[in-house]
């Protein structure tokens, strides 16, 4: 494969159709989830135990229908299940909205809002490992990092673009409006998605709920021969464990009593407390689009996993600085600001470290898994990784309740070292 070729993977029509596709349904759930997380605290009076009861209910719907996802994903067309699940998703919003119309009381909306949640993540469960699979089916394979180096590109200006606009638009519109726009982008995603063509052979034997359970025993037991895999997915979990309540329950909070709470604060006279939740997002965009634009013009290299592993620590060195800011700066002291710039660099290098992680890891599982494997598989580490944050997400929102941001930051901040460090000394991830 010349490089030339590799150099132009936005020439391939159906790599184009999978890309704007995830663009407009990727924005779209950006808005949907800015929105979702203040707008449960502004009708719960911020109640943080009840947003971590949400993140923790969403979690499990969809690590429970993940695996199903995996199955499905190796047994038909990837691109079909695509956007049946995007047309899926927005009726779904489309009917919240109607209903939230309908029944205006702030007990209702938390109903709607759960249930909407629920369902919204059991159709993402079904579609994440198909549409992480479809990626090698439509690319030649030394452009698999290229390919996914511009897809963290993309979610880097989604984060840049989408949360600035989430911050105008919950300010400037009512939150039904907000969905109503969500709602439409998913089923404007799933029209993209109807013209992608990818190779297909489906297996032997129709799908039965026994022909499902073996399906997914396979993949565990394809699983088991990759050492390196497994190894590194161990930490993983931690990992999550560790840093999702931070960016889950620790900055909508923080948002919500620190910054709202505050008789003046940095840039006050142009920025919302909301939108100070959109500039930190910024900075983690702008970091990862920096590191997937550097990552894109390199050649794929052979192994990554020692590389991961110090990459690791230094995120979690950045977590623990993070901590002590927080207590220093705004729990014992008057220095709100001076946290906020901390935060906001701290930010930026952790986009950074995340393309230079999760590119190199996602583009070596592509290249060892066999791809009539690779939707089962991406359903298990999926499960595996994300396995753990549902229990995060409710003991979070306890200890905001009743200790605060700071025993929550520290307890993260320790957590992710300790498993940083271990992943780093453990000799299998070299061999990733």
């Amino acid at each position: 494969m010349n490089t030339k070729k590799t150099e132009n993977v936005f020439r391939n029509r159906h790599y184009r159709l999978v890309f704007f596709g995830a663009l407009v349904s990727e924005i779209g759930a950006l808005l949907y989830s800015f929105a979702v997380s203040f707008y449960i605290l502004k009708i719960s009076g911020n109640n943080a135990f009840l947003q971590g009861l949400y993140l923790a209910l969403c979690s499990v719907a969809m690590l429970v229908f993940t695996p199903v996802g995996g199955v499905l994903g190796d047994r038909f067309n990837k691109a079909k299940i695509m956007y049946i699940c995007d047309f899926c998703k927005g009726a779904n919003i489309i009917l919240a909205t109607v209903l939230m119309l309908l029944f205006p009381g702030a007990d209702a909306h938390i109903v709607i809002l759960f249930a909407l949640g629920i369902t919204g993540n059991i159709i993402s469960g079904i579609f994440n490992p198909a549409a992480g699979a479809l990626l090698p089916q439509i690319v030649e394979p030394d452009q698999l990092q290229q390919g996914n180096s511009y897809f963290t590109i993309k979610s880097a200006v989604e984060s840049i673009l989408g949360v600035v606009l989430a911050g105008i638009l919950y300010a400037a519109l009512p939150v039904h409006t907000l969905f109503f726009i969500v709602g439409a982008g998913f089923v404007a995603s799933g029209v993209s998605e109807m013209f992608i063509r990818c190779p297909h052979t489906p297996p032997a034997g129709r799908l039965t709920l026994k022909t499902a359970v073996r399906d997914m025993g396979d993949g565990l037991r394809y699983l088991k021969t990759q050492k390196a895999i497994l190894a590194l997915l161990g930490s993983i979990i931690f990992i999550n464990f560790f840093f999702a309540p931070i960016t889950g329950n620790f900055i909508p909070y923080f948002i919500r009593t620190d910054l709202a709470g505050a008789s003046s604060y940095l840039l006050d006279s142009v920025l919302t407390p909301e939108l100070w939740s959109s500039v930190i997002s910024v900075c983690v965009g702008i970091g990862s689009l920096l590191g997937a634009a550097v990552l894109s013009g390199r050649k794929q290299a052979e192994k990554c996993g020692h590389t991961v592993a110090v990459r690791l620590c230094i995120t979690a060195a950045i977590v623990i600085t993070l901590a002590f800011g927080y207590w220093l700066q705004v729990d014992r002291g008057n220095s709100l600001n001076a946290f906020l710039v901390i935060f906001c660099a701290g930010s930026f290098l952790t986009g950074v470290l995340l393309s230079a992680i999760n590119i190199p890891v996602s583009t070596a599982i592509m290249r060892i898994v066999d791809k009539d494997k690779l939707s089962k598989v991406n359903s298990i580490t999926s499960v595996s990784s994300q396995g753990m944050i549902p229990i995060a997400s409710v003991i979070a929102g306890a200890v905001l309740q009743s200790f605060g941001s700071t025993v929550l930051l520290f307890i993260c901040a320790l957590g992710f070292t300790a498993t940083a460090v271990m992943l780093l000394i453990n000799k299998p991830v070299r061999e990733l």
